[in-house]
């Protein structure tokens, strides 16, 4: 399987996981491990939609990966869909955020967040 995670999108997470382990650690709590958990669901538009969560938990069936440091995550239905998807990260004037680029859509909807195969 390939899910590729761009440097810049790579960079993004850290400094979202940077925030989010932050404000455990000031508590006195050691610093938490985090995955990158990429994939899809039904829904959106298009017929699915993208998704990108933070979390601590690695499920049993799950590929794990390091990717420019971030700990990624896919199960394996969503790994079907996603198989040689680039996720980068766009911040320009119109918009910030993450962007999927998926070889295995037929069509997308106009904001890029559903697809379908």
């Amino acid at each position: 399987m390939a899910i590729i995670l761009t440097e810049i999108a790579a960079r993004e997470v850290k400094q979202l996981i940077e925030r989010q382990d932050g404000q455990s650690t000031e508590n006195g709590d050691k610093p938490k491990e985090f995955f990158l958990r990429v994939g899809v669901k039904g829904g959106g538009c298009s017929g699915f939609s993208y998704s990108l969560d933070l979390t601590e938990t690695k499920g049993d069936n799950d590929t794990a990966w390091d990717m420019h440091g971030i700990n990624v995550i896919c199960d394996p239905i969503s790994a079907q869909y996603l198989d040689g998807t680039t996720i980068d990260f766009k911040d320009e004037v119109m918009g910030r955020g993450f962007v999927f680029n998926n070889p295995n859509a037929t069509s997308s909807c106009g904001c890029g967040s559903s697809f379908s195969v």
